[in-house]
C-alpha cells in the first residue's frame, strides 16, 4: 500500500475510533444527563406510551389512564374520586409533571423500574405490551371519606395513623382538586393548572403534610409527658405550684387563662380544662433544652419524615429565652406543627409511649401482582415511657368524658383527646386555629387510630371557633369510620 493510501486508511480508522468513542460516551456516560433534560420530550412521550399502573387503596383502584386524542402522548392520567383522594396520590400531568405518590413512585407506576426488569424481558418474548406495577397505601376509604366529608368546604386538613403500626389511614386537605382536570396538555388543561396555582385558597397545597400551624392547646400533652419524664410531675392529681396570676419568667406579662380554677391546679385538672398558666409554668420549670429533647422525640424538629411524601418539619425553637420557651409550652410563640406532626404525637402517647414511623405505602406489585416489596412497622423513637404514656392517656380521657373536648365522646368505646385554639397573626388578630387530637380504644386497650384536625377558617363568628366545637366533631366522625370498618 502507497503511503497516501496508508494516511486516508489512518485518518478514516481515527475517525471510526473517534464515533466509537463518542457513541459510547453518549450512551453510557452522559445517558442519564440527556434523558433527564426538559428539552428530551422523547422520555416523556415514552412515559405516556403506555398505560401507568395504579394507586390502590382497600383493594381498588383510585386512578386510571385513558387515550389522548391529538397528541403525541398515547395515555393520559385520570382519577377516581379526584378531590378526595389528591392530597394523596399527588398529580401526574403531561404539561406539569407529577407531585407526591405519582411523582415518587413513577418509576414502578410507568414499569421503568429495574425491579420490573424481569417483566419487560419476558414481555419482549411474549409481545406483551409493558406495563406498570401498582402501588398499594395503607388509606381507609371510610376514614378518608368521613374526614373529607365532614370538613366539608372549611380550609382545613386531617391525618390519622394506625398508632400500632404508624399506617396512615387518612389524609385530607380542603379545599382539594381534581388531578383529571389537568392530566393532559391542552388548552383547557392549562387554564385548569392557572385557576388552580393562582388560588387564595392554595388548593394544590397538601395541609396535612405541607402547611405548619400554631399547635394551641393540643401541644399541652407534649409539654405534660416533658414534666412526667423529668420529674417535674410525679402525680397528676397532685397540685402544681402555679400561681394565679402567672407570670412569664422575667416579664410582667401575666399569662391569660380562658378556664377558671387553674391556681395550683393539677396537671389532670389542667389539661382538663386547658389551664395556660400551668403548662406554660410547668415548660419553664423543665427548661427549653429539656422541652426541644422530648418535641424533637416525637418528631419535632426533623425535616426528613418521608411517608414517602415528605412533610415540612414541625418546630420547636432550640434558641429562644425563658419566656419564649413558657409561650411555646402552651403551643404558641414560635411553635409550629403539621397535622401529621400531632397525629404522630397522639400516636405515641396512646400506643403507650412508642411511635412507629408513619408511613403511607403498604407494598409495590408487579403487573402480574407480585408483591416486589413490602413495607414493615418501624419504631421511631420512644418519646415517653409507658407508665407516663397511661398517666397522659388518663388525662386526655378526662378531657373527653368531662372536659372540653365532650364533642369526640363515642358510645361504648374510651376516647382520648385535646382541644386548641390557636391565635396566630400580629397582634392575635386573625380568625384562630381550631384543633382537636384524639385517638379510640378497641376493647383489649390498643388503640387503631389517633388523629389529628386542624380548621384554617370557618363560617363560624370567631367567638365561636374552638378545637372543641368545630374541630372535636371531624375527628369523631373519623375514629367511627375506623372503629367500625375493623381494621
Amino acid at each position: 500500500m502507497n503511503k497516501p493510501l496508508r494516511r486516508i486508511s489512518l485518518f478514516c480508522g481515527l475517525l471510526v475510533l473517534a464515533l466509537l468513542i463518542r457513541t459510547n460516551w453518549l450512551q453510557y456516560v452522559q445517558a442519564e444527563e440527556l434523558s433527564t433534560r426538559k428539552e428530551n420530550r422523547r422520555v416523556q412521550i415514552a412515559q405516556y406510551a403506555t398505560e401507568r399502573g395504579n394507586i390502590i387503596v382497600a383493594g381498588e383502584p383510585i386512578t386510571g389512564s385513558a387515550v389522548t386524542d391529538g397528541s403525541d402522548y398515547k395515555y393520559k392520567r385520570t382519577y377516581v374520586n379526584g378531590e378526595l383522594w389528591a392530597p394523596v396520590t399527588g398529580y401526574a400531568s403531561q404539561a406539569f409533571g407529577s407531585t407526591q405518590l405519582e411523582s415518587l413512585e413513577d418509576g414502578i407506576l410507568t414499569g421503568n423500574d429495574d425491579r420490573l426488569f424481569f417483566d419487560r424481558t419476558i414481555g419482549m418474548f411474549t409481545g406483551e405490551k409493558k406495563q406498570g406495577g401498582n402501588v398499594v397505601t395503607t388509606l381507609n376509604p371510610d376514614a378518608q371519606k368521613a374526614a373529607f366529608d365532614k370538613l366539608g368546604k372549611k380550609k382545613g386538613a386531617v391525618a390519622a395513623i394506625d398508632p400500632r403500626t404508624g399506617a396512615i389511614l387518612a389524609l385530607v386537605s380542603t379545599p382539594s382538586y381534581d388531578p383529571s382536570r389537568f392530566a393532559g396538555n391542552s388548552k383547557a388543561d392549562g387554564n385548569a393548572w392557572v385557576e388552580l396555582k393562582d388560588s387564595e385558597d392554595k388548593n394544590l397545597v397538601n395541609r396535612a403534610l405541607r402547611e405548619t400551624y400554631p399547635p394551641g392547646s393540643t401541644f399541652k400533652v407534649v409539654t405534660a409527658a416533658a414534666a412526667l419524664e423529668n420529674g417535674v410531675v410525679k402525680e397528676i392529681n397532685d397540685p402544681t405550684d402555679t400561681p394565679e396570676p402567672y407570670f412569664l419568667p422575667g416579664t410582667k406579662t401575666p399569662m391569660v387563662n380562658h378556664a377558671s380554677g387553674c391556681e395550683k391546679a393539677s396537671l389532670n385538672e389542667a389539661l382538663r380544662v386547658s389551664c395556660n398558666s400551668v403548662f406554660a409554668n410547668l415548660g419553664n420549670q423543665v427548661g427549653r433544652d429539656n422541652m426541644v429533647k422530648t418535641a424533637e422525640k416525637f418528631g419535632f424538629n426533623n425535616d426528613k419524615i418521608d411517608i414517602p411524601v415528605r412533610a415540612f418539619a414541625s418546630v420547636y425553637d432550640k434558641k429562644m429565652g425563658k419566656d419564649g420557651n413558657a409561650q411555646s409550652a402552651i403551643g404558641q410563640f414560635n411553635t409550629a406543627a403539621t397535622p401529621l406532626q400531632m397525629a404522630m404525637v397522639t400516636a405515641a402517647i396512646a400506643n403507650d409511649g412508642k411511635l412507629m414511623k408513619p408511613y403511607m405505602v403498604d407494598q409495590l406489585t408487579a403487573p402480574n401482582l407480585d408483591v416486589i416489596e413490602k413495607h414493615s412497622p418501624e419504631e421511631m423513637s420512644r418519646p415517653l415511657s409507658a407508665a407516663n404514656a397511661q398517666k397522659v392517656q388518663e388525662m386526655m380521657v378526662n378531657v373527653v368524658e368531662k372536659g372540653t373536648g365532650e364533642k369526640a365522646k363515642i358510645d361504648g368505646v374510651k376516647v382520648g383527646g385535646k382541644t386548641g385554639t390557636a391565635q396566630h397573626g400580629e397582634g392575635n388578630k386573625k380568625r384562630p386555629y381550631a384543633w382537636f387530637i384524639s385517638y379510640a380504644e378497641n376493647a383489649d386497650g390498643t388503640s387503631p387510630v389517633a388523629v389529628a384536625v386542624v380548621i384554617e377558617d370557618s363560617d363560624a363568628d370567631r367567638e365561636d371557633i374552638s378545637g372543641g366545637g368545630l374541630a372535636a366533631p371531624v375527628a369523631k366522625a373519623v375514629m367511627e369510620a375506623v372503629l367500625k370498618s375493623g381494621k
